[in-house]
């Protein structure tokens, strides 16, 4: 028996374990630990394919399986999270008394845009041949970094105006719908993959890279979402230039 062409199948459902785990935690307004979960499935993500490549084992399988884990982790979890937020923002009260209320709550549900967004980008990826060495969009884990770290600024962050328009319900309907847009937005954006290492080749990674440690350290959980933001300006500037 092969032990080892299960290894990054096994990893990748390491992914999908970890993302149940966060649906639990965020369904119950747990959201910062339903983030930490979100993270160690967004690792397993990329161990896995490092896996397959490792012992040579990639396939049809593990490909449909990757996005199966990765719609739960970064599909289903985001839209939760931004459900919960919005909820927050607008009733002031928590999931357990959505549906005792008299009137009916239309805005929460806002935040699951994301989820079909992402669900409908999984599904173009596996088919697009164009996304082998960059990305047409945002990349589902990069788009689900940014909505978990939401309940982290809130919850960390001493910086008023962030923890104030997060807490604004039209913001966060805003966010829900520019992010499902950039999950399938036809918008280039370059990978971290290297080549080579030269300046001339990787300038604008190693832009990305340096600014969004500058970032991290000076502005910690704000710092998630201005990379994201970060990396798509890039992303474009390079484009451009590569046209001119």
């Amino acid at each position: 028996m092969n032990i080892q062409k299960h290894i990054p199948n096994t990893i990748t459902l390491l992914n999908l374990l970890s993302g149940i785990i966060a649906v639990f935690y965020a369904v119950f307004g747990e959201l910062e630990l339903a983030g930490v979960f979100v993270v160690l499935g967004i690792v397993f993500d990329f161990f896995d394919g490092f896996a397959a490549r490792i012992f040579n084992v990639q396939g049809e399988l593990g490909k449909q399986l990757d996005s199966l884990a990765d719609m739960v982790t970064s599909g289903l979890v985001p839209g939760i999270i931004l459900f919960q937020l919005i909820l927050r923002a607008t009733t002031n009260s928590s999931i357990e008394n959505l549906f005792q209320k008299d009137g009916f709550e239309f805005f929460p549900f806002l935040g699951l845009l994301v989820t079909l967004a992402s669900a409908y980008r999984l599904a173009k990826f596996n088919i697009d041949t164009r996304q082998s060495t960059s990305f047409i969009g945002v990349p589902t884990p990069a788009n689900t970094l940014l909505i978990i770290s939401l309940p982290w600024i809130l919850a960390y962050s001493e910086i008023h105006f962030f923890t104030t328009i997060l807490q604004n319900a039209y913001v966060l309907i805003g966010l829900s719908v520019l992010c499902s847009y950039l999950l399938n937005a036809e918008i280039p954006l370059f990978a971290l993959k290297f080549k080579n290492y030269s300046w001339k080749d990787n300038n604008y990674k190693f832009i990305f890279l340096g600014t969004s440690v500058v970032l991290l350290i000076s502005l910690q959980f704000i710092a998630i979402p201005l990379v994201i933001l970060l990396y798509v300006l890039v992303s474009i500037w390079n484009n451009n230039r590569s046209q001119s």
